[in-house]
């Protein structure tokens, strides 16, 4: 039988990466050597297919190959070739530099739209302040004089019960009773639960 006709350059007969990988799991540098010779073509080509970036394409291939060295014992190759092996390795190593950049870039996005929000929506904050001290000054206005006058003094003038009762020459009692009902109307008419 005659062997089949091939064209083009004999194929070069290369390193059985599997042996290599299996002296390098022992820590032969020397197959290290020249398994890095064989796969760091192919590694880069593969990597900066994935990343696009040159620079971050040559950092990643020397990280999957520092990877390589560390790792090598955990190669088996009943389970499928070196390459194999290897260019996993890379593909894993580039997607997650995807990845991690990806997701830098949404956080520092994201920190910079927290950065121009406002803590609070200050209109809504003016509005809603409006409308309580309206409120306020319409319950107030439900007050009996002697009842507005000891809750002005008290809460509004920050004097205590018995400087508003010596204001107003009114015995101490007097001032706390008028207070009190004051108050029970303000809560009633603003609609404050106890």
């Amino acid at each position: 039988m005659r062997e089949p006709l091939r064209f083009g350059r004999p194929a070069r007969q290369g390193p059985d990466l599997s042996e290599l990988l299996l002296a390098v799991a022992r820590g032969d540098q020397e197959a290290f050597a020249r398994l890095y010779d064989a796969v760091s073509g192919p590694v880069l080509g593969l990597v900066r297919g994935v990343l696009r970036d040159p620079a971050q394409s040559e950092e990643v291939t020397q990280e999957v190959l520092v990877e390589v060295w560390r790792t090598a014992a955990r190669f088996r190759p009943e389970k499928g070739s070196a390459m194999t092996w290897v260019m996993t390795l890379a593909h894993r190593r580039a997607v997650d530099r995807v990845r991690s950049a990806s997701a830098a870039a949404d956080r520092e996005q994201k920190a910079a739209l927290l950065e121009r929000t406002p803590a609070y929506d200050e209109v809504t904050e003016q509005v809603e302040a409006r409308l309580e001290a309206e409120q306020v000054r319409r319950c107030m206005r439900t007050l009996t004089e002697v009842q507005h006058q000891s809750v002005t003094l008290a809460y509004y003038r920050g004097l205590t019960y018995r400087e508003v009762a010596e204001l107003l020459s009114l015995p101490l009692g007097t001032v706390k009773t008028r207070l009190r009902d004051g108050l029970i109307r303000l809560r009633d008419c603003l609609g404050v639960t106890a």
